[in-house]
């Protein structure tokens, strides 16, 4: 299934990230809005195989697609390039040395963070939280996007 075109600019949604709290469980709030990380070799979708897209746990924005998906050996899943305009970034220095955070474009939630060491065409890899994305598959609709009430 090609990436959702529902929408050509994605906007952010300015709304306090406290509101996805009922949305989502404790754990993945944690990841998302309290940048936690989770264990490496912990999520099932760093086994995942399957053509389909990697979208946001939050709002369910679609973020990658299984194609630019890859083993990094690292324990968590690994993209080598997000779909066009649906992540941001930001520096972090939570561990002292500048790192580059990126999060959903939309609801702002946390997913992890790009280096410089994936495979070609991009060089990157978008090591992601499996926790802050959910994965449907080629044969299922993509979700409508979510919004906190």
């Amino acid at each position: 299934m090609p990436p959702d075109s529902r929408e050509k600019k994605i906007e952010m949604l300015n709304l306090p990230h406290s509101a996805w709290r009922t949305l989502v469980s404790p754990e993945v709030y944690g990841v998302l809005f309290e940048e936690a990380t989770e264990p490496p070799f912990t999520s099932p979708l760093n086994q995942e195989k399957r053509g389909g897209t990697f979208v946001c746990a939050a709002c369910l924005l679609p973020l990658f697609q299984s194609s630019a998906k890859f083993d990094s050996g690292t324990g968590w899943p690994s993209f080598f390039q997000p779909i066009d305009g649906r992540i941001g970034q930001k520096r972090d220095f939570k561990l002292l040395l500048p790192r580059t955070e990126y999060h959903c474009a939309r609801c702002g939630g946390h997913q992890g963070h790009v280096f410089n060491d994936g495979p070609a065409p991009t060089g990157k890899r978008y090591c992601n939280n499996g926790l802050a994305l959910r994965f449907v598959p080629d044969d299922e609709p993509l979700p409508p996007l979510r919004m906190p009430s």
